[in-house]
């Protein structure tokens, strides 16, 4: 492996036939995106871009984890509210949508359980995807008081249509791997045993064709979705960012660590 991925500890890295497999691995917290994981996730898809012997990209979560990505660890989010760590920074957020939407060459998610939040975010703004039968898919930003800014209002209307993506948005509903392979949230459901061996296998068909032809492809294809982003993904993630200081977002952190209902009143 080359030393460009051996820093990254939230997110393992292997190489195998030119495809490149990165698992986000935090599995004592259904691999949460805490602040290492954050931090690594604005780096990690340059660094696969410049990867001369990547093709393409296998994007899973860590099977010890029993998820893809369950979201934004709480405990990071309450320890920010106290001023005990750092909060989620705009421009870090921003990074790790930029820079996904910037990488040409192929990414294929397996969905290989829960993927919440920012979780799901980046499941989505991946390229083919592939859902394990008994996995979910759902942006909950809003029964944490936060505005569902980290790129959801972005992805979720172009691959669902408004109407959808309001309703999924606005109540942080859960989509189950079969409504959403109706609905075109994501490409294939497959057996959760046969879920990593038919992601890769779409892996290995893209590593085989013409590199150029197949990333600039994708490039002119996510001209618009980077337009869009250019212009949605700002302002959703300056609203993000208001929300972090509200009081709902206080109330909803110590419901969910005080295993209670949070009680949500406007400010």
């Amino acid at each position: 492996m080359a030393d460009r991925f051996d820093r990254y500890t939230r997110i393992k890295a292997s190489r195998d036939a030119g495809i490149l497999t990165l698992m986000l691995s935090n599995p004592k917290l259904r691999n949460a995106v805490d602040e290492q994981m954050h931090h690594e996730l604005a780096d990690i898809f340059v660094d696969a871009q410049e990867d001369d012997q990547t093709h393409v990209i296998l994007l899973t979560g860590d099977p010890d984890g029993n998820a893809f990505c369950a979201g934004g660890d709480i405990a990071w989010m309450k320890a920010g509210l106290e001023g005990k760590a750092a909060s989620p920074s705009a421009s870090e957020g921003r990074r790790i949508v930029t820079t996904l939407l910037d990488v040409e060459k192929p990414i294929v998610a397996a969905i290989n359980g829960p993927a919440v939040g920012l979780g799901a975010t980046i499941a989505l703004f991946c390229d083919v995807i592939f859902m394990g039968e008994s996995a979910q898919v759902a942006d909950p930003h809003v029964r944490v008081g936060l505005v569902a800014g980290d790129g959801g209002a972005v992805i979720w209307p172009q691959l669902v249509g408004y109407a959808r993506a309001k309703e999924y948005l606005m109540t942080g509903d859960p989509v189950r791997a079969a409504e959403a392979e109706r609905i075109g949230l994501v490409n294939y459901v497959v057996s959760d045993d046969e879920l990593q061996a038919e992601a890769l296998a779409f892996a290995t068909k893209l590593a085989a064709g013409a590199p150029q032809a197949i990333q600039h492809t994708k490039a002119a294809v996510n001209m618009e979705l980077k337009r869009l982003a250019a212009t949605v993904f700002d302002a959703s993630l300056a609203y993000e960012m208001i929300s972090f200081t509200r009081d709902d977002h206080r109330e909803a952190v110590s419901a969910f660590l005080e295993k209670r209902r949070p009680t949500f009143t406007g400010t």
